[in-house]
């Protein structure tokens, strides 16, 4: 019989480290979308609050930490990311699994926000864009959410038909970033 075996969206492939920057693949766990119903956000909020820890996100924010996080990513919406949803958010929001749409790589280290730089029109400097802050943005020519979850680290989800252009697009950005700060 054969014994099939699961693929993450970039393969499982091997951190890279290229000068002052690190880029790895990241398994979220259960990634899930909440959009209140109209009126119920309160409702929301606090039902994610018993259930996470965590308060529903303003908008270009994250809440939670590793391994229980909630991220903005749109007009009243956020994606659950790590455990599996509550119940007590089904009866306040419309709930929808997301898991094998995303990919998720962190970029990380003192030369992570040069390299992003390189592909995004975002300010992320420490002093504009701080840790917990999101965005909805572009990346290279690709759809992307970037979380600053550390002083020199980020979160980026793209569209899981776009892993292997993030790993091919990040890396080159490292090269490029390590290539100059070498010259």
């Amino acid at each position: 019989m054969v014994e099939l075996v699961a693929k993450t969206p970039m393969g499982r492939f091997a951190p890279l480290e290229i000068g002052a920057a690190r880029l790895s693949e990241v398994d979220l766990g259960q990634l899930t979308s909440i959009a209140p119903f109209k009126g119920q956000d309160a409702a929301v909020s606090k039902a994610l609050k018993d259930a996470h820890g965590m308060a529903f996100p303003a908008p270009n924010r994250a809440t939670g930490k590793d391994g229980a996080r909630a991220i903005w990513c749109g007009h009243r919406m956020a994606v659950l990311a790590g455990p599996l949803p509550s119940d007590a958010l089904t009866a306040d929001a419309a709930l929808t699994d997301q898991s094998d749409a995303w990919t998720c790589a962190r970029l990380e280290g003192a030369g992570a926000e040069a390299v992003l730089a390189r592909l995004t029109p975002l300010d992320l400097r420490n002093t504009q864009f701080k840790r917990g802050h999101t965005a909805r943005t572009q990346l290279q020519h690709m759809a992307a959410s970037i979380t600053r979850v550390g002083a020199d680290a980020f979160l980026i989800l793209a569209f899981r038909s776009f892993a292997d252009t993030l790993r091919h697009d990040l890396e080159q950005a490292m090269r490029g970033v390590a290539a100059r700060e070498d010259g």
